[in-house]
């Protein structure tokens, strides 16, 4: 196998999430990105294939040109280990502000500090203070 990478598919709104992920996180980079034009098969502007770098991890986020009746789950999500708890809480507030919040920050026992949210954008992520 060559690579494997997490591939996350939104309904029209990538640009607006990899903005909020990249202003939330200094490790995530847009490597590359291509959009769809005006004639495409999705609306212009949204994203067609976007390749993230992550602290490590790959990502590939596209806008589904199809609409389609499911979207995220929280059984899949992002987990995160902050190196600070100033780190940990920033993200936290900026990734659950219009999202919900499933497990709130806190010392659940096999963390420090933990939490679980869902951005307004459906997606889940799990972020934790080693």
């Amino acid at each position: 196998m060559a690579q494997v990478s997490t591939h996350i598919m939104f309904q029209g709104q990538a640009a607006q999430a990899l903005a909020l992920y990249a202003a939330v996180f200094p490790g995530f980079e847009t490597l590359s990105r291509e959009d769809y034009g005006t004639g495409d098969m999705a609306p212009a502007g949204t994203v067609k294939l976007a390749t993230i770098a992550f602290n490590g991890s790959v990502l590939q986020v596209i806008d589904s040109p199809i609409p389609h009746a499911f979207d995220f789950t929280p059984s899949m999500s992002l987990f995160v280990d902050c190196t600070s708890e100033e780190e940990l809480t920033d993200a936290f507030a900026a990734l659950s502000e219009g999202g919900e919040v499933m497990m709130p920050l806190d010392n659940y026992g096999f963390s420090r500090r933990f939490g679980w949210c869902r951005d307004r954008f459906g997606l889940s992520w799990q972020l934790n203070l080693p």
